[in-house]
């Protein structure tokens, strides 16, 4: 069977280097699924309403997230916004906060007040580069019918802006997340080594079919073609360090998922390493990837070494993980105390490899 010698394979702690933890009661119910998962080192994203555009904003949604799991390392951001300037980078980056995360206005959830126009911010990037932050890019333009832009290319519509940004600032740190497209893969490639991306878990399982026909894999940038999968997984074993695990993890209310307007965002955090083990074992199945593909070593960059070198973000505290094959079942809903919120998990239903603390 797929895997088997990598049954009970030990990791250096995984990190994520993109999740969604909400505020208030959802984060009080998704937060601890953050180890559950395998990982003790998170990216947050800063798009709740709203919006963390102030240093003290971020500072203050770091503490309540470290009460609710102190044995997690939040690496904040800011929301990329006009009220932003090179001060307040400056503020940023002596307060230790990461990076700066990039919406285009209108494409995803809570995205109302993001970027119009990236030229007003060249002196904020600039001071980035400096300071040697991180931009953090959310890769898609806003649907355009007289554009001719939809879901479905809205990331590639994207990729000419993505390496302008490059081209002016050849130093600053940028990420283009959740690359869901074999030209976003070869976009990033073609940069310099201050360029890097995220790939999801969920990205290297669904495409297009998968999504229209369940609103839980419903989510921004939508999934793509078959040879798109086939080119995120190959690119995950690949072991170029310009590509890492960011689940994009992102729990919405069940009802959201029900109603007229389905909420874009697919829940992984509780099981994502797992999942990433699971995506490895159906794609030697299915043939996109032999056992020599998948090694111990290029798991390991993927889910961990290369987001943590490129953040600067080492696995201090030694922790290890064990992964076991199939140990586990994913749960069809998890529910806070007096279930007043409820958020569908990736996969619902569906066993995954386990995650261990050694």
């Amino acid at each position: 069977m797929p895997l088997d010698s990598l049954n009970g394979i030990e990791l250096d702690a995984p990190a994520d280097f993109h999740v969604h933890l909400r505020d208030g009661a959802m984060a009080e119910l998704v937060t601890p699924t953050i180890r559950q998962g395998g990982v003790n080192t998170v990216f947050v994203m800063p798009n709740l309403v709203p919006p963390v555009t102030t240093v003290a904003h971020a500072l203050e949604y770091k503490k309540r997230l470290e009460s609710i799991e102190p044995n997690v390392t939040f690496l904040m951001s800011l929301y990329l916004h006009e009220s932003i300037t090179p001060n307040t980078i400056k503020e940023a980056k002596k307060a230790g906060i990461a990076g700066v995360k990039s919406y285009p206005a209108g494409v995803t959830t809570n995205s109302s007040s993001g970027v119009v126009s990236y030229e007003q911010f060249y002196d904020v990037f600039a001071e980035m580069e400096r300071q040697d932050m991180v931009l953090n890019l959310h890769g898609e333009v806003p649907s355009s019918p007289t554009n001719d832009v939809t879901v479905l290319n809205a990331e590639e519509s994207f990729l000419p802006t993505f390496t302008d940004l490059h081209r002016r600032f050849p130093k600053l740190r940028i990420i283009l997340e959740h690359c869901t497209t074999a030209a976003a893969v070869e976009a990033v490639k073609s940069c310099g080594p201050t360029v890097a991306a995220t790939i999801t878990a969920h990205h290297l399982f669904i495409i297009i079919d998968d999504w229209a026909g369940d609103p839980h894999c419903f989510c921004k940038p939508v999934a793509k073609l078959p040879s798109d999968r086939r080119m995120l997984l190959q690119t995950a074993m690949s072991g170029n360090p310009k590509f890492f695990l960011g689940t994009d993890s992102a729990p919405h209310p069940a009802i959201s998922k029900r109603g007229d307007k389905i909420a874009a965002g697919v829940f992984a955090q509780p099981h994502a390493v797992g999942l990433v083990f699971s995506a490895m074992e159906q794609a030697i199945e299915k043939g996109v990837l032999t056992e020599k593909d998948v090694t111990a070593e290029k798991l390991q960059g993927f889910v961990a070494g290369n987001g943590r070198s490129f953040y600067r973000s080492p696995n201090t505290k030694g922790e290890k993980v064990v992964v076991k094959k199939d140990a586990v079942q994913i749960q069809s809903s998890l529910q806070n105390k007096d279930g007043s919120i409820e958020v569908i998990p990736f996969r619902r239903g569906q066993k995954t490899w386990s995650v261990e603390w050694k």
